[in-house]
């Protein structure tokens, strides 16, 4: 199997997914399962998580770490933010934009300083984690967010295995490709919505 057909392999399942246009009764299916399930049934947040993930492998080093942590913390915050009752403007456009600048920052693979490339994914999170809690309907609010951040972590993790795995064969041209074409697949979405 050449290079390229691995990638496209591997992204594949990306292009399947879809939109949700429901999300787990949490008490038909545990708040735990409502809260993991959140961010998997929206391909908004799949494509925004697994793009933080392909940044990390572009940016290197710390960042592999460092960015997967600032988006869960400050998506943490968001969520707290959503239940505290305070708003965030324009939650979903924000995400939608998530998709795009984080899958344009990869694709361009220019240097960033980290603490500016984790500042960007926090304020970024924090729209995702608001949007998460706005939408937790009658879950509890502990294990609700114990599921959407192991969640989240296992669809960053989705984007660092990728983005590493594409890198033997293709380099870094392979994450850069996958950047841009979840910059185009929010472009979709902002399209389609």
């Amino acid at each position: 199997m050449t290079p390229i057909f691995r990638l496209l392999a591997l992204a594949a399942p990306l292009a399947m997914a879809s939109p949700a246009f429901a999300h787990l009764a949490p008490a038909a299916h545990g708040s735990f399962a409502a809260g993991f399930t959140h961010p998997i049934f929206g391909l908004d947040h799949i494509l925004a998580m697994v793009a933080v993930g392909l940044w990390a492998v572009v940016l290197g080093s710390r960042a592999l770490w460092a960015l997967p942590a600032a988006f869960v913390g400050a998506m943490v915050v968001g969520f707290g933010l959503s239940l505290a009752g305070l708003p965030l403007p324009l939650v979903e456009p924000m995400i939608l934009a998530s998709v795009l600048a984080l899958g344009g920052l990869t694709a361009l693979a220019r240097p960033v300083a980290l603490p500016v490339a984790a500042a960007i994914v926090g304020i970024l999170a924090l729209f995702h984690g608001h949007a998460h809690g706005s939408e937790m309907a009658g879950a509890t609010a502990l294990t609700y967010l114990a599921g959407f951040a192991s969640a989240t972590a296992l669809l960053h993790g989705l984007g660092v295995a990728v983005g590493v795995l594409a890198a033997r064969p293709l380099g870094l041209i392979a994450a850069r490709v996958a950047g841009g074409l979840i910059a185009l697949g929010g472009a979709a979405l902002v399209m389609g919505g």
